[in-house]
C-alpha cells in the first residue's frame, strides 16, 4: 500500500516493482505500448529492500502472493479493509485506486504543475489528470476564504 501511495502507480503495475527496480531506485512500466519511468523515493527503496531480504527475495518482483504469483487487485484490496477496520476507517471507502489519488494530490500540492503530474501518473491527456484534482465545495469555499480578497 506504501509502495503505491509513494509512486502513484496502479495497482496492475505493481508488478515492475523489482529487487533490480529498487536497487536502481526507479522501475520501468511497460503497459498499453507505452514506457514510463516511476521514480521510487530513498525511504521507501530502504523499506523494500529490508522487506526483499526479510521475505529472502533476491531479484523479481517483491510483491507476490504465497503460491509465488503477482499480487493482484483483490489480495490489495481486502489487505486494506482489514487495515482500516482495525483503525476504525468503514471499509466500504477504501480501495485501492484511492492510494493514487492521494499521490496524485499531494504531488500537485507540491509542485501545482498539472503536465508534470500526467507524466507521472503515465496520462497522455490532462483532462485524465483534472479528474484527480477536482476538489469538493467545502474545499473550493475553504481556499476562497483563505484568500483574503474580501476586507
Amino acid at each position: 500500500m506504501e509502495t503505491i501511495c509513494a509512486t502513484g502507480i496502479r495497482v496492475s503495475e505493481l508488478r515492475f516493482i523489482t529487487v533490480e527496480a529498487v536497487q536502481r531506485e526507479k522501475a520501468e512500466i511497460r503497459l498499453k505500448g507505452k514506457i514510463r519511468t516511476i521514480m521510487l523515493p530513498g525511504k521507501l527503496c530502504r523499506k523494500l529492500l529490508k522487506y526483499a531480504r526479510k521475505k529472502k527475495i533476491a531479484s523479481g518482483e517483491l510483491f507476490l502472493t504465497r503460491s509465488g504469483k503477482s499480487l493482484g487487485r483483490h489480495q490489495i484490496w481486502s489487505e486494506m479493509k482489514s487495515v482500516c477496520a482495525a483503525a476504525g476507517v468503514n471499509p466500504g471507502k477504501v480501495f485501492p485506486h484511492n492510494l493514487r489519488h492521494l499521490f496524485a494530490t499531494v504531488f500537485y500540492r507540491s509542485c501545482h504543475d498539472i503536465v508534470k503530474l500526467a507524466d507521472v501518473l503515465g496520462h497522455s491527456s490532462i483532462e485524465t489528470t483534472r479528474i484527480y484534482l477536482i476538489t469538493t465545495g467545502e474545499e473550493h469555499a475553504r481556499m476562497l476564504n483563505q484568500l483574503g480578497l474580501v476586507s
